[in-house]
């Protein structure tokens, strides 16, 4: 009978711990903005002071765009720590290596140097597909990459691009596959220290701390006095974004991902752009309300 008694007690706690987790008013809310939307959206947010999390098609698989290049740079990250390659290390650029598209990187003569610190600016600040494709060849190639993924507890996150055996992944999904849930723990994991050593994580988030692409996507909803860490990705019917903000009371992740966009305009008023920054406004100003703070005036 006691043991009945404290079965009943614990389940009673778990079900209310497990409820906790999850903030219901900010859940009903997003799906009231979600609303009418012509294509498939997943979100997922967390609040890192409270641990709530919203997940709204979380663990749906999506396309990743250019958010890829995140999984490149732990693939990189990895070669780094074991010696094979150096963060001031100069690589020989070669005009073989150019993907066709406005890459500042492809404008190189072939035979020119650059630092592999530089190609991985390019890689996560300009989006450089150039740097990106060469980058990838360097961690170990998509089979490589997807070998540490695994091994980190990542199932649905993968490069599928150049990587043999996956040639009905990039078909559907494009160069990459994830979902909201996978990319936004890897960001928390990198913030937290988590993946390789705090020496790798700290040079992660450095890399991830100074996106070029600002004015259509929703980190530009952010005060330019916070720090945000992020990456975007998009193509004609998929926009993507995930970012960390690092607000003063309640920092937070947002990742948010689409596809089968109906609008695929690549327009400031594309549907799935102005969706994001409508969320992100909204989220910055729920996690940090006016009254909560002012910045200093300059």
């Amino acid at each position: 009978m006691i043991r009945a008694f404290i079965i009943i007690i614990f389940f009673g706690v778990s079900v209310f711990s497990y409820s906790q987790k999850t903030d219901n008013k900010l859940q009903h809310r997003l799906n009231d903005v979600m609303k009418g939307f012509n294509g498939d959206i997943g979100i997922y947010v967390k609040d890192f002071r409270t641990g709530k999390t919203v997940s709204i098609n979380a663990d749906t698989i999506f396309p990743t765009a250019s958010i890829v290049k995140v999984p490149i740079l732990i693939g990189i990250m990895d070669k780094i720590r074991k010696g094979e390659l150096n963060y001031d290390s100069a690589l020989i650029y070669k005009d073989s290596l150019l993907y066709e598209g406005e890459d500042i990187l492809g404008s190189f003569k072939s035979g020119e140097k650059i630092l592999l610190k530089k190609v991985m600016m390019l890689m996560l600040t300009t989006s450089d597909n150039t740097a990106s494709l060469w980058l990838q060849s360097y961690a170990g190639k998509g089979t490589g990459i997807n070998e540490i993924l695994d091994s980190l507890g990542f199932k649905n996150t993968r490069v599928n691009s150049r990587t043999p055996g996956r040639e009905n992944n990039r078909t559907q999904f494009g160069w990459g596959q994830t979902t909201p849930r996978e990319m936004a723990t890897i960001f928390e994991k990198i913030y937290n220290n988590e993946i390789f050593s705090s020496e790798a994580c700290d040079r992660m988030m450095r890399c991830l701390g100074r996106n070029y692409w600002d004015v259509d996507e929703a980190i530009s909803q952010i005060p330019p006095y916070i720090k945000v860490f992020s990456k975007n990705g998009c193509v004609d019917a998929s926009r993507s974004e995930v970012l960390l903000v690092n607000g003063p009371h309640h920092p937070y992740i947002f990742s948010i991902f689409t596809k089968n966009n109906k609008d695929q305009q690549w327009t400031h008023d594309n549907e799935a752009w102005t969706l994001a920054r409508k969320i992100s406004l909204f989220l910055w100003n729920y996690f940090e309300p006016k009254d909560k703070w002012e910045p200093v005036s300059k």
